[in-house]
């Protein structure tokens, strides 16, 4: 563990310390958040809009609930949501570019005939289409962002297999009678998976920060569950007056997108990958 963390650097180290710090404050949000009933969206009108001080660390909002709460329980939301997209889209992407890179063929064509309709589409835009929709919620914007985003681990998986197939180790087990099935899931699916995995960690930052988008536009999950989008749109009616009700989850959504971006790019030069930019 010493070494994998010395082998991250010190930007690498520290936003993997930033992540878990999150990490654990959504976790036990009930417990450390100094208001968990406000936190939880329960209203306490008669401190409305109260700036920051010793009471309200970082102030109240609009309903009087306290700042701080909100932005801990919604960690859980924003962080659940970035971990989520990537991991659906990654349970689309892999299979798909396993099969159209190992078959060829018909397969293949057809795969990614697929593959490029969804990719036609701006993906922002698609996810918004999608969202509206199926409606608010959080699982619903988790769907509308994946199916979005899962083309590209499709033709990054793609490309892997098309190397990864020539190799000599996959050719003799081919030659020794080694069913199709398990050539790819023993000797291609894990030397494929690991640069996308290392994708995924640069993915999530911007993951965080669709899903949140599409909290500002009213298609995320509904009130009164703290979400950090949300939160920056109820702010947004109040500033630059009531500052506080949107800078705090709009710094949170920030240091969370940016220690996963530079955590994954510490991954991705101790691999040796490549990156590709987000959609």
């Amino acid at each position: 563990m010493s070494a994998f963390v010395r082998r991250l650097g010190f930007g690498g180290t520290l936003c993997l310390a930033l992540i878990v710090t999150f990490a654990l404050l959504a976790l036990f949000a009930p417990w450390l958040s100094p208001y968990p009933d406000q936190g939880m969206g329960t209203p306490n009108v008669i401190a409305k809009l109260k700036p920051p001080a010793a009471t309200f660390w970082l102030g109240t909002d609009h309903l009087g609930r306290d700042v701080l709460s909100r932005v801990i329980f919604g960690a859980r939301v924003s962080m659940s949501a970035g971990l989520l997209i990537v991991a659906f889209s990654l349970l689309i992407g892999l299979p798909v570019g396993l099969l159209a890179g190992y078959f060829g063929g018909w397969v293949d064509e057809a795969l990614m005939r697929i593959t490029d309709v969804f990719l036609a589409f701006p993906a922002l835009l698609l996810a918004v289409l999608l969202a509206a929709a199926l409606g608010p919620g959080l699982l619903n914007s988790i769907v509308a962002v994946a199916v979005t985003w899962w083309p590209w681990y499709a033709r990054m998986a793609r490309a892997e297999v098309l190397v990864l197939r020539g190799q000599p180790y996959v050719e003799a087990a081919s030659v020794m009678g080694v069913s199709q099935g398990r050539i790819l899931i023993r000797h291609i699916l894990p030397s494929a998976a690991r640069p996308l995995l290392v994708q995924a960690a640069l993915d999530v930052g911007p993951a965080l920060l669709t899903a949140s988008s599409l909290s500002f536009l009213g298609l995320g999950v509904l009130p009164p569950t703290a979400d950090w989008g949300k939160m920056v749109d109820e702010g947004r009616k109040f500033f630059p007056d009531r500052w506080w009700v949107s800078t705090a989850p709009g710094i949170a959504i920030f240091l969370l997108a940016l220690a996963f971006s530079v955590l994954g790019d510490a991954l991705r030069d101790r691999e040796g990958g490549k990156r590709r930019d987000a959609p």
